[in-house]
């Protein structure tokens, strides 16, 4: 995994021999080339490869970027990007620059954008990298209302489109970043094109109240002609790793999982993507929610790996849970390929519930919530072998969690995956150490 993410920000700050640097400092900027007072016109002079380094200050700018460059700050909290009153903070802008690819942003806090700190559309190979993303979606009227966001955002009225959201991006990463205080965290999108093969790794999203911390969503497509939407295009094969998320979607019952895998209409498709090692705790709907509304949906071949998932809350509406919920897989749909594996889950009423009309395996997990480990509400059947029940005795015994509905849980585990006192990844300590 953290080579694949390595790899992922050297292919977004390579450049070639001929890439130029350019500055932005105000207090030194003049008519001499390349010191420039904002940041659009150093965009406006640089060349496809170039560097764009930018001095601390408060720069109150919307930045469009629609060419190949890298974007870098001196650090949150000094090179500062208020976009009170502007649509972004920073737009990487595919749409109108097809083929657009390579863009890095590092260093920088973006904050009071009316709608997401940073947009991508339809662009490859970008990196946002260390960067705070915060107190952006100003233009949300609660519950579901942002006036004046472009129509090629086709679902996201009820949220503005969240701190950081790509749509119709692919091979890209979002790492090491601290988003909060936005209306939800960080949103991947099919509006405007397939939205596959990115990384979503190390960021802190926390305190975000209106939607989820981390989002997969496949919408209805924007159409280009300005006619009813189209057929969802996918957001699939997607790497969820090692984030830490808490106290999202609490302002509004029902509006935040840690993790949110949602189909919409028929034809929506979010598939082959990978949940793994991530800390989901205190959200307003499950740790990982997995939501297929109607038939003819593809939620198929999701894999939930290695998290710790504790004190969430119930979902809701048509899949709703009996109680506080660490996974819910609910599929209108029938909902294949489903593996939910490792989880420590604690601290919720059901560990793990399942409503679809397919088989749903879950193996080798420590199913601690107290109360039931696995409760399958559906017509499918659930393979529940291989776990950790909270006793050697397994499921329903004195102090183990139960199974419920049809459930395989024979044979179980006799002790725990995760080993009293074992240390785990924290990645909470990372944001105290990045706001220093």
């Amino acid at each position: 995994m953290r080579t694949f993410a390595l790899g992922a920000l050297i292919v977004g700050i390579c450049h070639s021999a001929t890439a130029s640097a350019l500055y932005v400092n105000p207090r030194a900027a003049s008519n001499a080339y390349p010191v420039f007072a904002t940041i659009a016109a150093a965009i406006i002079n640089a060349d496809a490869g170039d560097t764009i380094y930018v001095a601390p200050g408060v720069y109150y700018e919307d930045v469009i970027i629609g060419k190949q460059l890298s974007l870098v700050g001196a650090g949150a909290g000094r090179s500062i990007i208020n976009a009170l009153n502007k649509p972004n903070g920073i737009y990487i802008d595919g749409l109108d620059n097809p083929g657009l690819s390579r863009i890095v942003i590092t260093g920088f806090t973006i904050q009071n954008a009316n709608f997401e700190g940073i947009l991508v559309t339809n662009a490859s190979l970008v990196t946002i990298w260390q960067n705070e993303v915060i107190d952006n979606d100003k233009a949300l009227i609660p519950p579901e209302t942002c006036p004046g966001q472009p129509n090629f955002e086709t679902a996201e009225g009820f949220d503005c489109g969240e701190g950081i959201h790509f749509s119709g991006v692919d091979h890209s990463s979002v790492a090491n970043n601290i988003v909060k205080n936005n209306s939800g965290g960080i949103l991947l999108s099919d509006d405007t094109g397939p939205t596959h093969d990115n990384l979503i790794l190390g960021n802190v999203v926390r305190n975000n109240p209106f939607d989820c911390r981390i989002t997969l969503a496949s919408h209805p497509s924007a159409s280009p002609t300005g006619g009813p939407p189209g057929a969802p295009l996918g957001v699939y094969h997607n790497t969820i790793a090692e984030n830490e998320s808490s106290d999202n979607g609490l302002a509004v019952e029902g509006a935040g999982a840690g993790v949110g895998i949602f189909d919409s209409v028929p034809g929506a498709q979010a598939y082959g993507n990978v949940v793994i090692n991530n800390r989901l705790t205190d959200n307003g709907l499950p740790g990982v929610a997995m939501h297929s509304h109607t038939l003819g949906q593809n939620l198929n071949d999701n894999l939930i790996v290695g998290n710790h998932i504790s004190g969430n809350h119930a979902d809701t509406e048509d899949a709703a849970t009996p109680g506080p919920t660490g996974i819910n897989v609910f599929g209108v749909s029938a909902i294949t390929g489903t593996v939910i594996s490792g989880n420590v889950i604690d601290d919720e009423a059901e560990d793990i519930v399942t409503n679809t009309p397919a088989l749903v395996a879950i193996h080798i997990n420590d199913l601690l919530g107290g109360q039931i480990g696995v409760d399958n509400i559906g017509s499918g059947a659930v393979d529940a072998t291989e776990n950790w029940w909270g006793s050697p005795g397994g499921p329903g015994k004195q102090g183990a969690t139960t199974a419920n509905g049809d459930v395989s849980s024979t044979p179980w585990l006799r002790h725990p995956i995760q080993q009293h006192g074992e240390k785990e990844n924290r990645p909470d300590d990372r944001e105290n150490k990045h706001e220093r």
